[in-house]
């Protein structure tokens, strides 16, 4: 049972064109059966018994076997004249075709009510269209009477009929599926892109009519979203910008503090680094990386520049970049993936970093491990959410949006991120993106 839902179709547009093709083969088939059985049946039948009658006629006045005729068979072609009709014994029938033709039960049987007798009827489809029988007035003679004018093209106009109006009901049902189908897959593709932060324009109302009620409940939707997204930036850019004013004048501040108060300096200055870190990456999560179009680039070389504007730290950078394709990407957006993935593995490792690329036949990847604690397996699923930290064991530096910013990124490129805790100690942080 599951293996028949698994190959039935799931799309509204394959179900539809699944359930017209469907009533359309019923429809098809009891068409033919009743055609076959209330015109061409009966015809078979009328022709069954006027060649009854005929075969009746060759022994109303007996079989004159002798100096003339010296066989059965040459008695009755003598009767037969030129009408067509033809007798053989069964060497002769054998040569003249005897074999091709088929057996029906539902004829024999009428011709021997009709004969008086066991007969057998058989049919041969050819370039003429052939009836042979055997009477029971003579076992051992196989006549042949052909129907010229009635071959085996000659019911093709029905089944031609049958197969045209078939292929346009189909076409018609494929047609009114696809154009029902055709709104919904617009709409799929526009909530797609109103999930990663793309808001098209309105899309037009068409197809029935509950269709059109929920493109203009999605349009809304979409009007309302854009409009949210908008006051939020706004408010978090107004908050930004109207905290940075204080922050200024503070720093300015402590640059006019006497030498005595020095170590208060260095305290104030590191929290107003601290809080301007924090405003950036609020500032980073709200632009969403909207800024630019996607470009091939080569991750190898985002990797190395990372690498190498890390190199000062003191601590271990290892790099085992592998040959990959050029990505789709938004160069300034990914490298801010992996800084930021470098610096949490900074952050809450040993002094030990591994960067790594990998390419697959449709995406290509990267990662980035520590040999830190790592985070407990429940914690994982939480940690993509904004102002959400990992446990004490990670630290609990900074606003909780560095994953967050990652994971919006990932989202917009159609990738992947994955944190797993590797075995020797430590994270290990995989993103994969698509090529095309």
């Amino acid at each position: 049972m599951i293996w028949l839902k698994r190959l039935l179709p799931r799309s509204a547009f394959s179900q539809t064109v699944l359930l017209i093709g469907s009533l359309l083969l019923v429809n098809q088939l009891v068409s033919y059966l009743s055609v076959a059985v209330y015109f061409i049946q009966p015809t078979y039948q009328q022709i069954n018994q006027l060649i009854a009658r005929q075969v009746k006629l060759l022994f109303v006045d007996g079989i004159d076997v002798g100096r003339e005729h010296l066989t059965i068979v040459d008695a009755l072609n003598a009767k037969v004249r030129d009408d067509g009709m033809q007798i053989y014994n069964p060497k002769q029938a054998r040569e003249a075709g005897i074999d091709r033709a088929v057996y029906y039960s539902l004829l024999s049987s009428q011709m021997s009510e009709h004969l008086g007798g066991k007969a057998e009827v058989r049919i041969a489809q050819g370039q003429e269209f052939e009836v042979w029988i055997r009477p029971p007035q003579a076992p051992s003679v196989w006549i042949k009477v052909p129907l010229t004018g009635f071959n085996e093209f000659g019911l093709s106009p029905l089944t031609l009929y049958l197969i045209v109006i078939g292929a346009l009901s189909v076409a018609g049902g494929w047609w009114f599926a696809r154009k029902q189908n055709k709104p919904l897959k617009r709409l799929q593709k526009a909530a797609i892109a109103v999930s990663r932060g793309d808001y098209p324009g309105p899309l037009p109302p068409s197809g029935s009519t509950e269709i059109i009620e929920v493109t203009n409940a999605f349009n809304q939707m979409s009007r309302s979203m854009q409009q949210l997204e908008q006051d939020r930036a706004l408010l978090m850019a107004g908050i930004s910008h109207d905290l940075r004013t204080p922050l200024t004048r503070i720093r300015l501040a402590t640059e006019m503090m006497v030498e005595q108060d020095e170590y208060l300096k260095e305290g104030i200055v590191h929290d107003i680094e601290d809080m301007d870190a924090i405003i950036n990456q609020f500032i980073a999560y709200i632009r969403q990386d909207q800024q630019s179009n996607r470009e091939p680039g080569q991750i190898n070389a985002l990797l190395e520049d990372v690498a190498n504007a890390e190199s000062k730290r003191d601590a271990e950078i290892i790099l085992d970049l592998q040959p990959c394709p050029d990505v789709p990407m938004q160069a300034v957006a990914i490298k801010r993936v992996i800084a930021n993935l470098v610096e949490n593995a900074f952050r809450y490792g040993n002094g030990w970093v591994k960067i790594s690329s990998c390419a697959e036949a449709k995406r290509v990847g990267f990662c980035v491990e520590d040999n830190g604690p790592g985070i407990p397996l429940e914690h994982i699923p939480d940690l993509f959410q904004p102002f959400t930290q990992g446990d004490s064991a990670r630290g609990s530096v900074g606003s909780g949006l560095g994953l967050a910013i990652i994971k919006r990124i990932v989202d917009r490129h159609q990738g992947q991120i994955l944190l797993t805790n590797r075995p020797e100690g430590g994270l290990h942080a995989q993103v994969w993106l698509p090529l095309e």
